[in-house]
């Protein structure tokens, strides 16, 4: 049996360029097998034979590996510290900040950091990229059109600012819309740009395994400038930020050295 997962894991490699060897093996094979059974599946084998004759099945492969789970200002204790304290430390060294979430899924962690931004600059100057593995979620948020639940988090009058009620559903305005710009991205396997003086990055990093976390926090760490701050998420704390060259400037704030 394990063999079977071990073929899907090189298969599903060449097919999509995913490594699912950087995540840890229990967690992703327990999500994946409960997946394959629902869909009347015996074996991986199955399920990689029926991904590659259905984009239905591959997309729903995405979306269970991708791990959705997403809402707008979570934990907000820390979007107050990004607002009241690391924005302005950015700001006054730079005017224009460059800021990239990554592995952003439905697009409310971006959002949530142009809304902050907004108590700073105007939505016209914001500027944010906003990058996930799985084209689906990368459309979803370019649609922002979020349930009730995910905007729990939100201050009201953020919500009345920015949000139109459609229903039971809340739709993001579009010049809010209009400051992100969705890509397709591997973080483990493709390059990343430079010069971010943030990176926001949560609740991902708790998927991978530790070999992996430390690749993705050296290239984090190279990707920002000097005096950068790393965002992550509240179960991801960076014991040995030193060995990346950041060092702790909040809880689950990082700063290049």
């Amino acid at each position: 049996m394990n063999n079977d997962y071990q073929d899907f894991i090189k298969k599903v490699y060449k097919k999509t360029g995913i490594d699912l060897s950087c995540y840890k093996e229990a967690q992703m094979k327990r999500r994946l097998t409960s997946l394959y059974e629902k869909k009347g599946f015996k074996n991986f084998q199955q399920f990689f034979d029926a991904m590659e004759m259905d984009q239905t099945v591959l997309n729903e492969f995405l979306d269970r590996m991708t791990i959705n789970v997403s809402e707008f200002y979570r934990n907000g204790k820390r979007w107050e510290v990004l607002k009241n304290k690391i924005i302005p430390q950015l700001l006054a060294k730079s005017k224009r900040l460059k800021v990239w979430s990554a592995a952003c899924s439905t697009g409310e962690e971006p959002y949530t950091i142009a809304m902050v931004l907004s108590h700073f600059m105007p939505l016209s100057q914001i500027k944010i990229l906003a990058t996930d593995i799985d084209e689906n979620v990368i459309k979803r948020a370019k649609i922002g059109i979020y349930p009730e639940r995910s905007l729990a988090e939100v201050p009201e009058d953020i919500k009345r600012k920015f949000f139109t009620k459609e229903g039971l559903f809340y739709k993001v305005n579009d010049e809010v819309k209009r400051t992100v710009t969705f890509k397709k991205h591997n973080l483990l396997a493709d390059p990343f740009e430079s010069n971010f003086d943030l990176i926001v990055c949560r609740n991902v990093l708790i998927y991978f395994t530790e070999d992996a976390k430390e690749i993705l926090y050296k290239k984090f760490s190279a990707a920002l400038k000097p005096g950068g701050i790393l965002f992550v998420g509240s179960t991801e704390q960076i014991f040995n930020p030193h060995l990346y060259g950041l060092k702790s400037e909040d809880t689950f704030f990082y700063r290049k050295i």
